[in-house]
């Protein structure tokens, strides 16, 4: 019996593939009781070589978006639970998984659960320690409070006000239909596969899609764990460029395909945009909140932060614009890698 399957979509990942794969295959919990998924959007480097030689199930993602992957790969699940996995993630521990599956089990009235924070690594790049350091991989994020993963500066995982229960190894989330949820879905979330399944009506999978839907549709609230250990996620180690090229993509897709999506950014956090951009030309908060991370936890990967605002400020602006202008072109996926 499948108990759990990964999806993975992948694009030329060959970089940081096999990494991922290999702290899967030394998880506790027997390889005959997972899967993993890999949903390829035409790679040409050695990515489904590798996926071969971990004995994973390869599919074809003709969208070759990571959303899209996202999407084909839950259809093709067998698990009774999806772990989202992006390619650049590393399950940090041996026993990251059952930890996992025991909550899961035990409490049948959550849909799924997630990471608590990005696992720091001092030896990690630049900015994958300043997005373990913030918990974030967007400042946008951080700023406006709908991130998911606890940072260093406040020690708090969400900036939203959400009823939550501690227990010992996990915090118990309860997300209320009509309200502002946070950015809950990827990087080592793991979901019960009926909810996934059911709330999947799109050839993309856009994280916070499927829980936005699932409240408004059932109009009650959905329990989620945030447990108490962590996932790396190698990021963007320690190149600006890769860190500008990524927020590009994030931020153009956003935009393109919100046609598509069921979850209103802008509705449910309308001054966000104001808030973000005030934050960052005024200069002197992201300093302010730089020095303060340094303080709790010292390290010059905090310094990156404000260039990191302005840089995600003037990718967002140029987005917009585009978008207003009606010149908006989607991300040729042809030539990405990771």
């Amino acid at each position: 019996m499948i108990k759990v399957s990964f999806v993975i979509p992948t694009l030329n990942a060959g970089l940081v593939l096999e990494t991922c794969l290999k702290s899967i295959k030394k998880q506790t919990v027997s390889s005959k009781e997972y899967e993993i998924i890999i949903a390829d959007g035409g790679s040409t480097d050695n990515t489904i070589n590798l996926a071969q030689k971990y004995k994973a199930i390869i599919i074809q993602n003709p969208l070759k978006t990571a959303e899209a992957g996202k999407a084909v790969g839950v259809k093709k699940a067998k698990g009774t639970y999806i772990a989202l996995i992006d390619s650049d993630n590393i399950l940090p521990t041996k026993n990251w998984l059952k930890t996992n599956i025991d909550i899961l089990e035990n409490d049948s009235s959550l849909i799924g659960t997630e990471p608590l924070f990005f696992t720091y690594r001092p030896n990690g790049g630049f900015i994958e320690r300043y997005s373990a350091l913030t918990g974030v991989n967007d400042p946008y994020a951080f700023v406006t409070g709908v991130y998911d993963r606890q940072n260093y500066i406040n020690y708090k995982w969400t900036g939203l006000m959400i009823n939550q229960t501690d227990f010992e190894k996990y915090i118990k989330v309860e997300l209320k239909p009509n309200t502002q949820i946070p950015t809950i879905g990827a990087n080592g979330t793991i979901f019960r596969s009926k909810s996934l399944k059911d709330n999947l009506k799109s050839d993309y999978l856009f994280d916070i899609d499927i829980i936005s839907y699932s409240l408004s549709k059932n109009e009650k609230s959905l329990y989620f764990a945030k447990v108490k250990q962590g996932i790396i996620h190698t990021f963007c180690e320690s190149s600006i460029k890769k860190f500008v090229r990524k927020q590009n993509r994030r931020i153009t897709d956003y935009y393109y395909y919100q046609k598509f999506r069921k979850y209103n950014w802008d509705k449910t956090n309308k001054f966000g945009s104001i808030k973000f951009t005030l934050y960052t030309l005024l200069i002197l908060p992201p300093l302010f909140d730089s020095f303060r991370g340094f303080f709790h936890k010292p390290d010059i990967a905090w310094f990156f932060h404000p260039l990191a605002c302005f840089i995600t400020l003037y990718l967002y602006s140029i987005a917009y614009l585009k978008k207003i202008l009606k010149i908006s072109n989607i991300i040729n996926r042809n030539t990405w890698k990771q």
